[in-house]
């Protein structure tokens, strides 16, 4: 029924868990596949001991490639019709896999499959609050509506299952990317199938992680690396697809802030900000960049010039 995906990369001090979170799971019908991406800590050792006392654990090995290599690799291999994306540091609730397979049962049609889920932080569980009305519980829903109503993602990929089929159709994740390569893959997806969603926290989005060991947080990715910078395959559709144009706007603003502060990344942060609709954003936003551009450059004035093309332009609408 699922084959789940475990991409491992130094977390000796999480991984114990993650792998007991699967291994308690009521649905019995699955595989485990951890892939190590070149691990230097004690991670293998630990996964090996899990590997000895359970016959559906499967380990690979890859030179250090990168998650969605690391994902992409680890679904060749992969012999259940669904996927299921757990990173080393994350668990789940012991139903999460059952209540899954219902969901697949009951909603033929969905080509992915997501629960909410709990942020961790600060050792304090936040349910997500994922932009479906509250009185929605399971069944078909709009992932770009909720995206647009919350800044949560409404489908994460640690509480994500996907159909094999629709995973190779569109081949995987992006390798090129160290940033969103999930929201890249979920989107399109969305953009042309059915998406199932249960409306209840099942599955741990662990945000205690040392910093270091996140690609979220403050780091800073070149340009090819980071989603918000390579969607040409997004930018056409957004164009007659106006859902999709405010949830890229909303990512834009949000996201591309620490590259406008960045030197060697604001040129390239200042061509994305230019396709926003800044008529739909909060004045706010556009004041904190319109503000911020006359202390972070040498190149000030030019910066000043292009936002004040694009408040004009605000101003006379």
């Amino acid at each position: 029924m699922f084959s789940v995906i475990i991409p491992l990369y130094n977390k000796e001090k999480y991984i114990e868990k993650a792998l007991q979170s699967v291994i308690n799971q009521t649905f019995k019908e699955f595989e485990v596949i951890v892939i190590d991406d070149g691990s230097i800590d004690n991670s293998l050792a630990i996964v090996n001991r899990f590997k000895n006392e359970y016959s559906n654990i499967t380990i690979l090995e890859q030179a250090n490639s990168g998650v969605s290599t690391a994902r992409n690799n680890a679904v060749k291999v992969a012999k259940y019709d669904y996927i299921a994306f757990l990173d080393a540091d994350d668990w789940w609730e012991e139903n999460y896999l059952e209540t899954i397979k219902r969901l697949i049962d009951d909603f033929p049609e969905g080509a992915l499959f997501a629960s909410s889920y709990f942020k961790v932080k600060n050792r304090r569980y936040i349910a997500a609050k994922i932009g479906v009305n509250q009185d929605f519980t399971r069944g078909y829903f709009d992932y770009l509506q909720a995206y647009i109503s919350s800044p949560y993602m409404p489908v994460w990929t640690g509480a994500a299952v996907v159909k094999k089929s629709i995973f190779d159709e569109f081949n995987g994740f992006n390798p090129a990317l160290k940033m969103g390569e999930d929201f890249d893959l979920w989107v399109r997806i969305a953009l042309k199938y059915k998406i199932v969603l249960e409306n209840q926290p099942l599955a741990f989005y662990n945000q205690d992680v040392e910093q270091a060991s996140r690609a979220v947080g403050r780091k800073i990715h070149k340009p090819e690396n980071h989603f918000l910078f390579a969607l040409p395959q997004l930018y056409e559709q957004e164009k007659d697809n106006p859902k999709l144009k405010q949830v890229l706007d909303n990512l834009r603003v949000y996201g591309l802030f620490p590259y406008f502060l960045n030197n060697a990344t604001r040129t390239a942060a200042l061509k994305e900000l230019k396709k926003v609709d800044w008529e739909k954003q909060p004045a706010s936003e556009f004041n904190k960049y319109f503000k911020t551009s006359i202390f972070v450059s040498k190149n000030k004035m030019r910066i000043l010039s292009i936002l004040s093309d694009i408040k004009t332009k605000i101003l006379k609408k």
